[in-house]
């Protein structure tokens, strides 16, 4: 059955979704690294397609920016089409001094500027975490493939030109790896359908540094970051 942002029938989506900003993005990683792909998805030009990785079935889909957006296709993936767990795959920026523009990290939880989830939680704060089983999974994904991964939390925030740039200085203070946009929505939805829920980034720019990756290498050439998330994907049934 189709839903209003997903031309999907059921069976036509995977178990296991990896989930990407761009809809380029995930149309990039089918065509590179599944095989006998078919597309499920174009509605609003939000790609997605499923084949096969190493023998498992896996999808890959965009979810759009922010909050709100990804909170709309994953309860749709998770309510309607029996999808049992979704990695994110994304880009962040860095406020740590050890944290560097196109380095991989994997994110343990999140917290936000976003009242999305107390209006989950009647009100209070939301402990937005990651399953350990995605977490344990991209660890050692990321061992095997020989890639250097910085694991810990994230801010997920409402807006991306940010009107308070001293924030970003009381998030160094916390050790708060990177900023981004959507992982906070997108783990208590997990919860809610008794699923998993995963998110691995790639630092796109350093946002206390002004140093930047262009639009097109976000696209195009955060593999590292793509094949930790595909064999982690493999490992977690």
């Amino acid at each position: 059955m189709a839903t209003a942002h997903n031309a999907a029938e059921f069976g036509d989506i995977a178990e296991t979704v990896l989930m990407s900003g761009d809809p380029l993005r995930a149309k990039y990683i089918a065509e590179t690294f599944l095989e006998d792909v078919k597309q499920f998805n174009s509605v609003r030009n939000m790609f997605g397609y499923t084949g096969t990785y190493k023998g498992k079935r896996l999808s890959v889909m965009g979810h759009g920016m922010g909050m709100p957006s990804i909170a709309i296709y994953a309860e749709e993936l998770y309510k309607f089409y029996g999808v049992k767990n979704i990695i994110r795959v994304g880009s962040a920026g860095a406020v740590l001094d050890d944290v560097h523009v196109r380095d991989v990290i994997i994110v343990t939880g999140a917290s936000t500027d976003s009242k999305i989830n107390r209006q989950r939680l009647a009100g209070h704060d939301y402990s937005a975490v990651a399953s350990y089983e995605n977490i344990a999974a991209m660890v050692e994904a990321a061992k095997e493939n020989n890639v250097d991964v910085k694991v810990g939390k994230a801010f997920s925030a409402d807006l991306f030109y940010s009107p308070d740039a001293s924030f970003f200085q009381t998030l160094k203070q916390y050790n708060f790896l990177a900023v981004e946009m959507e992982s906070a929505a997108l783990f208590p939805i997990a919860d809610l359908y008794n699923a998993k829920a995963g998110c691995i980034l790639t630092i796109s720019d350093h946002i206390l540094r002004e140093e930047y990756t262009t639009a097109e290498e976000r696209q195009l050439t955060f593999t590292n970051m793509m094949k930790v998330a595909l064999d982690a994907a493999v490992k977690v049934a």
